[in-house]
């Protein structure tokens, strides 16, 4: 008599095979990135060595060319990047990484004082306040905005947006001078409503309401700025800026390039820090409300405070970006390697000279040697800010398990 058992067993074996062959590929994944980031690692500091230990095939460096002023070099020339000049006897060799780390470290502070606020406001907005049905169409857009090249936005940039700014830096500035007045003002013009007109237009959905209001506020700004010109720059704030303040002005400069990479940058901020306030648990901000605190009290001193792992480890994961970015900076940034603080000149990353360079330099020279030195400190710096931030991701994980959010 057949057994009718049998097939059972058969398909459970099956079911535990496949899964341990997940398991397995898996693993060997993990195991492979973990090892190829070794092998990187590894193979940056064996190419870096022979600059720093004397084997007679490379010409050698000191820490101090590279980190310390030019003795008797004046103020623009005291960190100078040149590895191919044709030096005299008694010159020294203009391999200082100064400029270019200022340069990396320049193009991120701009990049991320322009993404985090707005990133971190319209998490905010987005976790807390918008509509369901709003953020279930809003939210999936702002994400894929981050699989846009950075060859493209760096593209557009370079060829329209910096002319463009060049040409209109009054209707910059009005705007700027505008734009957070005009918000405020909004907000206070709604407050104000009889309660019919604030049911039209509630605040979950204000994502939408104030498109028109921000076109009208830029509208605005671009009708005001040849008054403010004329008014407080004498009707020339380009010849202003370089007479008064003594600031040389390129078409492709670091404000440029922290606008272009702000937006780069701005959907990973915004998507890790929404992940984190959303896996809030609402018990406490619904306690905190039913004790009689605001929505902006519950936010700032409840909400915050219970994601801030989360959002400090979307604002270094975007800082690890706009450190490595290549092409945006490369193609929006002038290429020079200046050091100064001024925000409307150029600027040169580590990313763009090892771009720009290496194609170049000849394998076992000095200059390709000082090249993958550049790659290094590269690839440490974001090694360790990612590590960083998952560590905080970790934290942040058990403080949701004790507060009984979730597993």
């Amino acid at each position: 008599m057949p057994d009718s058992h049998h097939p059972f067993p058969v398909r459970r074996r099956l079911r535990q095979g496949r899964d341990r062959l997940a398991t397995v590929l898996v693993t060997a994944g993990g195991i492979g990135v973990i090892a190829a980031l070794l092998a990187i690692g590894v193979f940056l500091a064996v190419e870096v060595v022979p600059l720093f230990w004397p084997t007679g095939a490379t010409e050698t460096v000191t820490p101090q060319a590279l980190w310390l002023p030019l003795e008797g070099a004046g103020d623009p020339a005291r960190y100078r990047w040149d590895p191919t000049a044709t030096l005299g006897t008694d010159e020294a060799a203009r391999v200082s990484l100064v400029p270019l780390a200022w340069g990396t470290l320049e193009a991120a502070a701009w990049a991320l004082l322009i993404a985090v606020p707005l990133a971190l406001g319209a998490a905010a907005h987005s976790a807390l306040f918008m509509a369901p049905r709003l953020r279930s169409r809003l939210k999936p857009t702002l994400e894929l905005m981050e699989a846009l090249p950075g060859v493209v936005i760096g593209f557009v940039a370079g060829l329209v947006l910096a002319p463009w700014v060049e040409r209109h830096l009054a209707d910059v500035l009005a705007m700027l001078v505008l734009l957070v007045p005009g918000l405020l003002l909004a907000g206070g013009l709604w407050s104000r409503l009889p309660p019919r007109l604030q049911q039209a237009m509630p605040l979950g959905w204000a994502g939408l309401w104030l498109l028109p209001w921000l076109l009208l506020l830029l509208a605005a700004a671009h009708a005001l700025s040849p008054w403010l010109e004329a008014w407080a720059f004498g009707g020339d704030l380009r010849h202003w800026l370089e007479v008064r303040l003594g600031l040389d002005i390129a078409v492709r400069n670091a404000m440029i390039v922290g606008m272009a990479m702000g937006f780069a940058v701005m959907p990973s901020v915004y998507a890790l820090a929404e992940d984190a306030l959303s896996g809030v648990p609402r018990s406490l901000a619904e306690g905190a409300q039913a004790l009689g605190a605001t929505r902006w009290q519950t936010l700032w001193r409840v909400v915050l405070p219970a994601a801030s792992p989360g959002i400090f480890s979307a604002v270094m994961i975007g800082a690890g970006r706009a450190v490595g970015e290549t092409m945006i900076v490369l193609m929006a940034s002038g290429n020079a390697a200046l050091m100064t603080w001024n925000p409307l000149d150029g600027l040169r990353s580590l990313a763009a000279t090892i771009a720009i360079e290496l194609p170049e330099a000849g394998p076992g020279g000095q200059h390709y040697r000082l090249l993958l030195l550049a790659a290094l400190l590269l690839f440490t710096f974001t090694f360790l800010v990612n590590t960083l931030a998952e560590l905080v991701r970790t934290r942040l994980r058990l403080r949701y398990r004790r507060l009984g959010g979730g597993p």
